[in-house]
């Protein structure tokens, strides 16, 4: 594969990531760039990003997986777009190093990519812990392939138990436990114990009672993000819908599915239970590529930034054409608000930093404007508690129930990139409204062949006894 011989030869605004930061950042600056007689060059290992805030909507089967994300092709016509990994980047040289092919067949090309300006736009992943068993046994909520696994895997569970005579595995199969009781791991626990309950209603061999959801949280509240009254409204919400949250419990070990939780003032043992899903959200980390990329990092392994998006030395020089935003960068919170002085992960800060960045950019570089700091007070947050439910505080505003849930609903479907995914998401919604919940299983996703490999099988097997 040559290509390294396709790529462009003209100066390069090169985006590592296609995330939201990556996305925003391609769409405002490709024609532009273009237009100054440049390109900008986008990588990422997919071709698609993935609009997070919805993946428990995908999880409770509000909308269509592929209606989640958002096609890089599609939508940046007017750049250049290498499906591939940036595995190294030297910054005196301007050039980065990028895996390019299918690691698992080893059709890797490491093609090296010259820029003018490079922007760091990687994200975050997610962060795990050294917990025996966690590896085997748990499933993130950080990608679509993830979030449509777990619906599937919810289901399959539900529907197999329904048909179990050892009582034990029954148990086992309708246990289902999520560690983290920040947004996403709360999002994620309500839109399963809605869709749970959806399913098992419809199953005339199982009752409510047969289910065990668990929500594990090592700090003694959740949900950091709004005000303590609303969080512990929040959590008498979910367990007066059956949820057991435990507040200031760790995961032990999940060794073969046997789930031990841990009281975190003395380490004594509080539950040990078999569970078949477990569900990690417990918070992110800055992705690997920060740590790869020859930029400096703090101790959490982002990029060190600066107050307009400049990727800065270890003596907090700006350096020249390095620019990072969104969840792999360090940048200072200048409401002082932050923790740690720093702006929190999150898709408020992504979208307006990406604004900011993009601008600075072209000031920087083309002459256009001046190069401004980036300071952005918090408009609150809202999440989805299952359907028609949800709590928030937007603009300052406490809601909860079907205000809170509405406003949520109105939000992401406005801040989902382009106007075709938000058509599409309506249109979900719409069809939920007009039908109700759609909780069918699909199975063999992860075994496509299975059926076919069973019946050339079973084809072989008849010949030969024919013989």
């Amino acid at each position: 594969m040559a290509i390294s011989q396709k790529l462009s030869e003209k100066p390069r605004v090169l985006i590592v990531g296609g995330g939201y930061v990556g996305l925003t950042a391609a769409k405002l600056l490709q024609k532009k760039v273009k237009a100054e007689g440049g390109v900008v060059t986008m990588v990422d290992p997919l071709p698609y990003m993935t609009y997070q805030p919805f993946l428990p909507e995908v999880v409770g089967g509000h909308i269509e997986a592929r209606h989640a994300v958002v096609n890089h092709r599609k939508h940046l016509k007017d750049t250049e777009i290498l499906t591939g990994k940036v595995t190294s980047v030297d910054p005196e040289a301007k050039v980065a190093v990028v895996g390019i092919g299918d690691p698992e067949q080893g059709e890797v090309e490491s093609v090296e990519v010259p820029y003018q300006d490079i922007i760091m736009a990687a994200g975050a992943t997610t962060r795990t812990f050294p917990i025996e068993g966690l590896a085997e046994q748990g499933i993130g909520l950080k990608t679509i392939e993830e979030a449509l696994s777990l619906r599937n895997h919810i289901l399959e569970r539900i529907e197999t138990a329904s048909t179990m005579t050892d009582e034990k595995a029954k148990s086992r199969a309708l246990s289902f436990t999520v560690v983290g009781g920040g947004f996403a791991g709360v999002e994620a626990i309500a839109e399963m114990e809605d869709i749970v309950r959806a399913a098992v209603d419809h199953n005339p061999r199982l009752s409510q009672s047969d289910v065990r959801i668990v929500m594990v949280e090592a700090m003694g509240r959740i949900m950091p993000e709004v005000s303590e009254e609303q969080a512990e409204g929040v959590v008498e919400h979910l367990r007066s819908r059956g949820v057991e949250v435990l507040l200031n419990t760790s995961l032990g070990s999940a060794v073969d599915g046997e789930l031990q939780l841990i009281n975190m003032a003395d380490k004594s043992e509080i539950d040990r239970f078999e569970a078949d899903t477990l569900v990690w959200t417990a918070g992110v980390a800055a992705n690997a590529v920060a740590k790869s990329s020859g930029f400096p990092v703090d101790e959490r392994g982002r990029i060190k930034g600066s107050v307009t998006l400049q990727i800065t030395d270890d003596e907090g020089k700006a350096v020249e054409g390095a620019w990072a935003a969104g969840d792999i960068a360090a940048t200072p919170d200048l409401t002082g608000k932050g923790p740690g002085g720093f702006c929190v992960p999150n898709a408020q800060h992504a979208v307006r930093q990406t604004k900011q960045l993009v601008k600075n950019l072209l000031a920087a570089r083309y002459g256009e404007g001046t190069v401004e700091e980036y300071k952005h007070e918090s408009l609150g947050a809202v999440a989805g508690l299952g359907l028609y439910k949800g709590v928030g505080n937007p603009m300052g505003i406490k809601l909860k129930g079907f205000p809170a849930w509405l406003a949520h609903r109105g939000y992401h479907g406005y801040a989902i990139p382009t106007v075709e995914r938000t058509v599409r998401v309506a249109g979900g919604w719409i069809n939920e409204m007009l039908f109700g919940r759609d909780f069918t299983a699909l199975r063999d996703l992860e075994t496509p062949r299975r059926q076919f490999e069973e019946a050339a099988g079973g084809g072989k097997k008849k010949d030969k006894a024919a013989k």
